[in-house]
């Protein structure tokens, strides 16, 4: 079984152009004008048989960093979904004046 930060990992892949990390984006020159950062939520356990787990529901968040707002992100949801994800809530997160980025939160549950 692929355990869920390589299914996170495959759907981002194909977000063309789009740098991504998990939990931080690391790099020795500056931020790029657009990223995406992952992590994990949570993972409970989903259902049980015979006194074993049987499923296990994830719950993923991340998050999408661009310098120029929210009105032109990339298409995550359309990324996520076609790897077996479902949408959760989004929010939007505080613009970094450090870096110049407006943040937007999207979180997403997959039952594996």
């Amino acid at each position: 079984m692929t355990t869920i930060f390589e299914a996170v990992a495959t759907a981002l892949d194909s977000v063309t152009g789009v740098p991504y990390g998990m939990d931080t984006y690391m790099s020795t020159e500056e931020l790029p004008d657009q990223y995406m950062v992952y992590n994990l939520i949570d993972g409970v356990a989903g259902q049980h048989a015979d006194d074993a787990e049987t499923l296990r529901a994830y719950r993923v968040q991340i998050n999408i960093y661009d310098r120029a707002g929210l009105a032109d992100l990339p298409d995550v949801d359309a990324a996520m979904l076609a790897a077996g994800f479902t949408k959760g809530p989004e929010r939007p997160l505080p613009y970094n004046a450090g870096t110049g980025h407006y943040g937007l939160a999207k979180d997403y549950f997959y039952l594996a």
